[in-house]
């Protein structure tokens, strides 16, 4: 094996690793990822959002919200409410049980990372720091908009989302 197939299975292995964490975080807050996602946008967002803007942030169809939507509504993670500043907007609205699901629920993965990152040598953590700049150069994505949390692409194709 070279070192192109060895860098290769590499970040294979870190993508596995976050989709498989981002699983058993899903799994510890008794939802799936989907849902999950849902929760912390509605989360950021104020503990209220429109379908509309979950659909845009996580580039799936308004079908796929409300379907997610209807789930969480069921499970009592959130509620829907008119809009008080449009009667003909619905909002989705996160519950007291979403909240306390979203408090439980561990990111058990970047806490891993931060932990054993904060413990390299300060050259140590600008050489990963440059190197992880440079793979994300080489596979185009310097300029993607991403926030410090480690999760995997869009939770909407899982049909399984229940």
């Amino acid at each position: 094996m070279d070192r192109t197939d060895d860098s290769l299975i590499a970040l294979r292995r870190i993508l596995r690793a976050t989709e498989l964490y981002e699983r058993d975080l899903a799994s510890a807050a008794g939802v799936t990822p989907a849902k999950l996602r849902v929760m912390q946008i509605v989360q950021t967002k104020g503990g209220t959002t429109t379908p509309k803007a979950l659909a845009t942030q996580m580039g799936v169809s308004q079908a796929t919200i409300t379907g997610l939507v209807d789930k969480l509504v069921n499970d009592g993670m959130v509620y829907r409410a008119q809009s008080s500043m449009d009667r003909r907007q619905i909002n989705v609205v996160l519950s007291a049980k979403g909240e306390a699901t979203l408090d439980r629920a561990p990111d058990a993965l970047q806490q891993r990372f931060v932990r054993e990152f904060e413990r390299l040598e300060d050259w140590e953590q600008a050489q990963l720091l440059s190197s992880l700049e440079r793979v994300a150069a080489m596979l185009d994505a310097r300029d993607i908009d991403a926030s410090p949390v480690l999760a995997v692409g869009a939770l909407d194709h899982d049909k399984r989302a229940s």
